[in-house]
């Protein structure tokens, strides 16, 4: 498997398909898997790669500590869940997964963020082609106006969330969805392709409440090669 298509579907994540047992109150043993343990993904580029669009310490801070509290979450999340299992306890069976919805989702959309930027070109606005670039213009009439659907679409989300470009694999259109914080609003039977985050703490330090000044900034650091990766990907479910 290519590193790509490793990428779309683990996300940085490590599975250990290994299985233990476990006796319960009465004795009898109840077969667990072993959870995934997630870990942080590192970045194809330095936190100062994408200056000055945006800053280093915005992506050293949102990188090493909102998305590893996520990544911490998640874990703690399954290891909650698999724990229920054994005890065969499910009192929180309600809170620990509304846990891993929150935090399974804010590490994938992260992980998915990152691989959305790459250190831009000076003068050059990064633009999609081959085969993306078709479908885009068949999906939304032109480039520019998907871009203007996209931004309009980031700049509204309500409080914190994102913006995404994602395949519907019934059909094969693109999309373009809202997730409000890293789970409300999901649009199932959609592979996600590129992601833009529109909490404050993706922004705030450079751009202050300004928000639509930040996604017109972002757009010059937007990776479409690996977009176009991730839809050639994508194309095969």
């Amino acid at each position: 498997m290519d590193s790509t298509r490793r990428d779309f579907l683990s996300m940085g994540a490590i599975a250990l398909p290994a299985t233990f047992a476990v006796a319960n109150a009465q004795g009898m043993n109840i077969v667990e898997t072993t959870p995934t343990i997630h870990t942080l993904p590192s970045l194809d580029y330095s936190y100062s790669d994408l200056e000055p669009f945006i800053d280093a310490k915005t992506m050293e801070i949102h990188h090493s500590k909102h998305h590893q509290a996520y990544v911490n979450g998640l874990n703690k999340a399954e290891e909650m869940l698999n724990k229920a299992r054994g005890d065969e306890d499910y009192s929180l069976v309600q809170h620990w997964t509304r846990q891993l919805a929150f935090h399974g989702g804010g590490h994938a959309l992260h992980s998915l963020f990152w691989k959305s930027m790459k250190k831009p070109v000076s003068g050059v606005k990064p633009k999609p082609n081959g085969i993306l670039l078709t479908a885009i213009e068949k999906d939304f009439a032109s480039f520019e106006i998907f871009q203007k659907h996209f931004s309009a679409t980031a700049n509204s989300v309500e409080g914190g969330g994102w913006a995404l470009l994602s395949l519907r694999t019934s059909d094969k259109r693109l999309l373009i969805t809202q997730i409000e914080n890293q789970q409300k609003q999901s649009y199932w039977n959609c592979i996600p392709l590129l992601a833009v985050d529109v909490w404050e703490h993706a922004y705030y330090l450079k751009y202050q409440n300004k928000r639509s000044d930040y996604v017109e900034a972002w757009w010059n650091v937007v990776n479409w090669d690996a977009t176009q990766q991730f839809y050639n990907q994508a194309l095969k479910f």
